[in-house]
């Protein structure tokens, strides 16, 4: 019974967002899908950006905060959480602009408090971008290396960080109300 309506529900979801796309496209004139490198400039960016918000709004006295206390090993920190995505934008950096390089991982004990990790953040996710728009767009015909594996990485992370705002009881930023 169960499967039965969840797929009257998705059918329904579809129908909607279906009409709704159709009557949009019929008020206004159809613009043209983006192209891989804007799609990947957009998706990465943004994704980006909701982070750096989330860095910038947690406290800085729960930038120690685990979700599990008792894991082996441990689960990151806020923070360390923070430092290791961007790990991956200074690895994309690097690849976009054609160095040879492995993924390290920043250690988060060099970088002393809120205000040091959301620079290095910052740092991390402008020189990323600038590498990224910097690609001339028809090397995406032939890969998205490694911009779609860091995409990917970074939204797993940003998932964990807003698992970690609703443990502590706190709307993330992009669910709070008016933020869209």
């Amino acid at each position: 019974m169960r499967p039965i309506r969840t797929m009257v529900v998705c059918a329904l979801a579809c129908a909607l967002v279906g009409s709704s796309a159709i009557r949009a496209g019929a008020q206004t004139p159809q613009k043209a899908p983006p192209t891989p490198a804007q799609a990947l400039v957009a998706t990465f960016t943004s994704l980006n950006q909701r982070i750096l918000v989330m860095a910038e709004d947690w406290p800085e006295a729960r930038y120690g905060f685990r979700l599990d206390e008792k894991a082996n090993p441990p689960v990151r920190t806020f923070g360390e959480v923070l430092v290791h995505i961007m790990s991956g934008n200074i690895y994309a950096a690097k690849r976009g602009r054609g160095e040879t390089a492995s993924w390290d991982e920043v250690d988060p004990k060099t970088l002393n408090g809120k205000a040091a990790i959301v620079a290095a953040y910052r740092t991390s996710m402008d020189d990323a971008i600038a590498s990224l728009k910097a690609i001339p767009p028809e090397r995406f015909h032939t890969t998205l290396a490694p911009w779609l594996a860091v995409i990917e990485h970074n939204a797993e992370h940003f998932g964990q960080l807003t698992a970690y705002y609703r443990a502590n009881g706190v709307v993330p930023p992009g669910s709070r109300k008016g933020s869209q």
